[in-house]
């Protein structure tokens, strides 16, 4: 679908930045403004009253104006974030060039939990950034708990929207007109454009390189090719290093479902999301079918190991460690560390992509891409202890400058200019490919702090990718690809459609393990159809309609009509 026209919010928003540059413009020359803004956000005029500050520049970065000690409490609702600002190089020196200093806040436990705890309290940490898809994004702007960044932007930073896109702000914009929330790792539908060649996808189908060559290097596309060659490898290699091989590996089984077993291995098999405008049930297709069936079979071959039903990501990355699924439907990214270590110990045992599960065309997999919703959001709390102070180094941040200060920290330091390029130095990229977590303390570059990350910019800095991760990010090139109008398009969960849809994930959480462990295709078949049937009897087509007004209204926003 091409995008022949900008949404109108973003036109407007455009608009608005337009007006504040002429305002701001009109207001006085070199530097000097003619105007300011009193206490009360009234214009005052310097000609009868008492001189003011000068009208912030949306052409300078506001944070310079005020480099003095400041220090802000800011929540990452993920339990697992190990690290802390000031311990390395790279935020001390963020610290000593802006004057900020940053007090991270990270749930002990349960994040929905303590967050919850918060917002039921009615005051926030200063910053607060949590996945998108998360009801408490909602809850927070709803309960009037955090400011609107371009409000906050034009009384005090209009340089904000100069390094801030107008895409990501269109679609990050509310009902009310305000955006309260701004994305890292977002790529627009126009980013696709200028950068799409070099997009690479977390997903990915893996084997053990050196049992998969051992075995002919079988082409595992077909529900035939991918048995027998789970089979080959259980024969040929019953252990490793003494312990049962684990033929293949999926992500985990929890309440609500399995990654692999839902989008992910919809993804690989071409399954499309949408068909004539509206939204399409990817379970209920047969390629889809035939595939679950292909993994019950595999489970009726003894080729799907007891751990994988009940192992938790602790456990898999263990026996990651030690190269026991030959196979695995997973997330590149989240095994990057245990791959490192296995190329350390024998770049021959490492894991590589290859084609895997495929639609009976074969047909190259359509993975997910980056999207305009990016991974987090970022808010600035109503109970934040500097305004103007909060928005300039969210700016800061997230402008060229704060993203390349993130990425390669403080030159000399984790980088140089070497050959004429600013790259790291050899001796801190070798670190951070043998051991991130060292790397994250000793030099705390490479995003170690990820908030308001932008891969598009600093792919200028960004070394290459070596082995073993360099062969499979290349195996996803060019068959990752932008989902962005099918975000955000999920009820709040405490919303009568958002209740069907919980119960719907929980009913699926409960069916899958049935489906794979049953006896027989026909036993398959008849608890199929009562999960099919179930999902009807608990309203799944409110689900869908409530699903269908929202990725309507995410097409308009994209300009997609």
């Amino acid at each position: 679908m091409g995008i022949s026209r900008k949404p109108k919010k973003t036109l407007l928003m455009l608009l608005a930045v337009i007006m504040t540059l002429s305002i701001v413009g009109c207001a006085g020359g070199n530097n000097k403004a003619s105007e300011g803004k009193g206490n009360d956000g009234k214009t005052a005029n310097t000609a009868t009253t008492e001189p003011t500050a000068a009208a912030p520049s949306a052409d300078e970065p506001g944070w310079k104006a005020d480099i003095s000690p400041i220090t802000f409490d800011w929540y990452l609702n993920f339990a697992w974030f190990p690290n802390k600002w000031g311990v390395d190089p790279t935020s001390q020196y963020i610290t000593k060039k802006t004057g900020v200093d940053i007090n991270f806040i990270v749930p002990a436990g349960n994040e929905n939990e303590k967050l919850n705890t918060m917002i039921a309290s009615g005051k926030l940490p200063d910053f607060i950034t949590l996945g998108f898809w998360e009801d408490n994004v909602k809850k927070m702007i709803e309960g009037d708990l955090v400011l609107p960044l371009n409000k906050l932007a034009e009384e005090y930073d209009p340089y904000f929207f100069k390094v801030s896109d107008a895409d990501k702000l269109g679609w990050y914009t509310q009902d009310d007109g305000n955006v309260y929330g701004y994305p890292n790792s977002s790529s627009s539908p126009a980013d696709y454009k200028t950068y799409g060649d070099e997009y690479v996808s977390n997903q990915t189908f893996v084997v053990r390189k050196d049992i998969y060559e051992a075995i002919g290097s079988p082409d595992m596309r077909t529900p035939e090719g991918f048995l027998n060659a789970l089979k080959a490898a259980k024969e040929k290699f019953p252990e490793i290093d003494g312990q049962p091989i684990i033929p293949l590996g999926l992500h985990e089984f929890t309440a609500t479902g399995n990654d692999s077993l839902e989008g992910y291995i919809q993804n690989y098999l071409a399954i499309p999301r949408e068909k004539d405008g509206k939204l399409y049930n990817r379970e209920t297709d047969p390629e889809y079918i035939r595939w679950m069936k292909t993994l019950r079979q595999a489970n009726q071959d003894g080729l799907l190991a007891k751990d994988i039903f009940i192992d938790k990501r602790p456990q898999m990355e263990e026996k990651i460690t030690q190269g026991r699924y030959f196979a695995m439907l997973y997330q590149r990214t989240d095994f990057a560390a245990q791959l490192g270590t296995l190329h350390q110990k024998d770049p021959n045992k490492v894991y590589i992509a290859v084609d895997g599960p495929a639609n009976t065309n074969l047909d190259a997999p359509r993975l997910n891409g980056p999207g305009i919703s990016g991974w987090t959001v970022t808010l600035i709390s109503k109970a934040v202890k500097d305004k103007a102070r909060a928005i300039k180094f969210l700016s800061y941040l997230n402008s060229e400058e704060g993203n390349k200060d993130l990425f390669l920290g403080e030159k000399g330091v984790s980088y140089d200019t070497i050959d004429g390029k600013d790259q790291f130095k050899p001796e801190v990229f070798d670190l951070m490919n043998k051991d991130r977590s060292a790397f994250d303390k000793q030099y705390g570059s490479s995003f170690t702090f990820w908030m308001l990350q932008n891969t598009n910019i600093t792919n200028q800095w960004a070394p290459k990718a070596v082995e073993p991760y360099k062969q499979l990010e290349d195996w996803t090139k060019g068959k990752a690809y932008s989902n962005s109008e099918f975000d955000q398009i999920d009820p709040l969960g405490n919303s009568p459609e958002g209740i069907i849809g919980a119960k719907v994930k929980e009913l699926r959480g409960k069916s899958f393990p049935k489906l794979l462990m049953a006896s027989s295709d026909a036993e398959f078949d008849k608890i199929w159809t009562e999960y099919i049937n179930k999902q009807n009897e608990l309203g799944i087509d409110k689900f869908f309609s409530y699903q269908q007004v929202q990725y309507e209204k995410n097409k308009k926003k994209l300009g997609m009509e």
